[in-house]
């Protein structure tokens, strides 16, 4: 090599011998029995790299390797770091290891096997008096550990996320077709996924977090904390296989069944249901949710009835939980507008005036007609109860504790709710 072509070094640089030998010679000479240790320490160290196919091991890794041990040697020699192009190579290296799914640590981790490998040969070459520059090898390595950890760290974190937003992109498509209920096979190909069978569609509705009415809290904060914990739990609820579009007040979500939703057990309902109270109890929040199912073709028309029946709940004032159509059959049919919803509202009309008794009668038709059960909710004593239900059936001309009037009482109460929201 010529003269102007060799690499500068850093003034005053004295280059670290080994048994009287420049170290960067040294390295260099023994560079195909320092390729063969580096590769063999890897593959015992990590379970990981043992189960790459031999190809590569035999041919990219083993040239990766053998250029850090040029880049090493370099180093040695000049006293500088390595060239940016080869930190450049570091980093797609490391994103290459990102796309083929191997663990950061792993790939950090063979960083340091090698350079130990190469430090570990070093000192055994030493003979008295290199004490001095295995110091100065030392240094050196550390430094470029340094700086090869930083790179790769790097490339492997740039891939990664690249992967997820694709990941993110498809698999949001993929949502996006289910719901404008176009065919969704082509995208789920892109998102790496097959079609389940049928969707559970759930909407949400999430109340506020205390912090988010703090007045030393940020609210913006607060609510994407909240946002977090709640994804954070129907991940691990869904075992990550649910599309969604949330924000900090709620959203949509579709869990893949793995049946069709003419054969879905109550059981799953009852999963899904858990699910939900388990998000509220993350997010610190109560949630509100209605849910529907369909197989992939129609999921839009499930998600439209799920968000009536959310509304239903909503206006009806029912507590935080999960709530299908089923569950909610009287009060749905009555928020459709009709003739008979304001004539109905208007047979408890004469208990406006006492809000006691509509209170009275409502958790008495809640609680399954039982007396003790409406007292206890309501702190009364039964006799209390009685004499107020005696009442109700005073003004209204409606018994409560006779069978024909119960069900036309039931209707009169979610007339009367439907008509006030």
């Amino acid at each position: 090599m010529s003269s102007h072509n060799a690499p500068a070094q850093v003034t005053g640089w004295h280059v670290p011998t080994i048994g009287g030998v420049p170290a960067d010679q040294r390295l260099l000479a023994a560079l195909p029995e320092l390729v063969r240790a580096v590769l063999a320490a890897l593959l015992d160290a990590l379970p990981t790299y043992r189960r790459l196919p031999r190809e590569q091991v035999d041919g990219e890794l083993a040239r990766t390797t053998e250029r850090r041990v040029r880049a090493l040697a370099r180093a040695v020699r000049t006293g500088e770091p390595a060239p940016d192009e080869e930190f450049t190579t570091v980093r797609q290296t490391a994103a290459r290891r990102a796309e083929e799914g191997l663990p950061l640590d792993a790939v950090l981790l063979a960083h340091h096997i090698g350079l130990e490998v190469c430090w570990d040969w070093m000192t055994r070459q030493a003979g008295e008096g290199d004490t001095p520059g295995l110091l100065t090898l030392h240094r050196l390595l550390l430094d470029h550990l340094r700086q090869v950890t930083a790179a790769a760290g790097a490339g492997y974190f740039e891939e990664r996320r690249t992967m997820v937003d694709e990941r993110h992109a498809a698999r949001n498509a993929l949502l996006g077709a289910l719901l404008d209920g176009t065919p969704a096979d082509e995208a789920a190909a892109r998102a790496g996924l097959r079609l389940a069978p049928g969707y559970a569609v759930l909407v949400l509705s999430v109340d506020d977090h205390p912090d988010e009415h703090a007045e030393d809290v940020d609210r913006t904060v607060a609510g994407r904390r909240k946002l977090r914990r709640l994804r954070a739990e129907l991940d691990h609820r869904t075992r990550h296989s649910a599309l969604s579009v949330l924000a900090s007040d709620g959203g949509l979500v579709l869990v893949p069944l793995g049946t069709r939703p003419s054969d879905l057990p109550t059981a799953e309902w009852h999963r899904l249901s858990d699910t939900v109270a388990a998000t509220a109890r993350a997010a610190g929040a109560p949630v509100l949710a209605a849910g529907a199912a369909a197989e992939p073709p129609g999921v839009a028309a499930a998600a439209a009835l799920a968000y009536e029946v959310l509304d239903v709940a909503r206006a009806f004032g029912r507590p935080p939980g999960l709530y299908r159509l089923d569950d909610l059959l009287l009060e749905y049919q009555l928020s459709r507008p009709g003739h008979a919803r304001p004539r109905l509202a208007a047979l408890i009309g004469p208990l406006h005036g006492a809000g006691e008794l509509l209170t009275t009668l409502r958790t008495h038709l809640a609680g399954g007609l039982n007396r003790r059960h409406t007292a206890n909710a309501l702190h009364l004593h039964p006799n209390t109860v009685d004499y107020r239900l005696r009442r109700i059936a005073a003004l209204t001309g409606l018994d409560p504790a006779r069978p024909a009037d119960l069900l036309r009482l039931t209707a009169a109460v979610a007339a009367h709710d439907a008509e006030r929201a």
